[in-house]
């Protein structure tokens, strides 16, 4: 993989379901094979992303890393309440804002709204990367990840706090040289207190059965035609291999790769896992668009 290209940094907002502001960074290459639009998991933030979007965008692919609603620095939920439907929704606004169907690369809950868009909305988009997401989730796992968003209502007194919950949460995690990189995903009240950078009410949508229908994610899984990748952790503790195997048998075009990680791939293996999206680009996106009438 050679970097061909010297993407600017762009920070941009879309307007989501019911005008939900989402805000975005968007790398932009010069004459850029097409658009790779990268969703996080609950709880995160597009910061997460920022390593893959630079690299992506370094070998001319525009790559736009957003904060899911309610999360970073997109607007809340006016209700209060997070719905699939509205993930869903804030997606199709930015396909229409974006003007062409984007490769979509989700995690865990980015890659539950990808997969339901690319089956319910033919044609919205030109590519899908599951990022160790299936119809099918381990509870035991699925209660970790609840456990460890609910583990911290009243804050962190200090940064070093925050860094060791998340250390006992993925011992897997390399160790970074600092604290700064916290900082884009916890925010300093007037309490002196450092939380987490979500709204609270977030929790709601772990807990709506609706939000995680495995039989609504089988369907959807059934009707995706884009080329896809399936991601999966080989640690993960949520999507176990024989889950990896059935959504495989649902998507035709799907391939599985698996990478030394656990559930947080991008995190925990980021040069493995970046250099298989490209070449999933390169060989099944880019190719393929190529073939395509113009």
């Amino acid at each position: 993989m050679t970097e061909t290209s010297c993407a600017v940094r762009h920070q941009v907002t879309f307007e989501g379901l019911h005008g939900v502001g989402l805000v975005a960074d968007r790398w932009e290459p010069d004459d850029p094979h097409g658009t790779v639009l990268l969703l996080h998991g609950g709880g995160q933030t597009r910061h997460s992303w920022m390593r893959t979007a630079r690299r992506l965008a370094a070998r001319g692919w525009r790559a736009v890393t957003v904060d899911a609603r309610g999360h970073g620095d997109s607007a809340w939920a006016p209700t209060g309440v997070y719905r699939l439907d509205d993930m869903v929704g804030d997606l199709l606004h930015m396909v229409e804002s974006l003007g062409e169907p984007p490769v979509v690369i989700g995690a865990s809950m980015g890659g539950r709204t990808a997969l339901v868009t690319a089956g319910e909305h033919p044609g919205a988009v030109a590519g899908l990367v599951l990022v160790d997401i299936a119809p099918r989730l381990d509870p035991a796992g699925q209660a970790r990840v609840r456990a460890f968003m609910r583990g911290a209502p009243n804050g962190f007194a200090s940064l070093e706090e925050a860094a060791e919950a998340v250390r006992a949460y993925n011992p897997r995690r390399r160790p970074t040289s600092g604290l700064e990189g916290l900082k884009k995903n916890l925010r300093l009240r007037e309490d002196g207190r450092w939380y987490w950078h979500w709204d609270p009410h977030f929790l709601s949508f772990t807990a709506d059965p609706a939000n995680t229908s495995e039989e609504r994610m089988t369907e959807a899984a059934r009707r995706v035609t884009a080329p896809a990748l399936l991601v999966r952790g080989r640690h993960s503790d949520m999507v176990t291999a024989e889950a990896a195997a059935e959504l495989l048998a649902l998507i035709p075009t799907a391939r599985p790769v698996e990478v030394p990680a656990g559930h947080m791939i991008a995190g925990d293996d980021n040069d493995v896992f970046t250099r298989e999206v490209h070449e999933f680009l390169s060989a099944e996106v880019e190719r393929r668009s190529d073939r395509l009438p113009r």
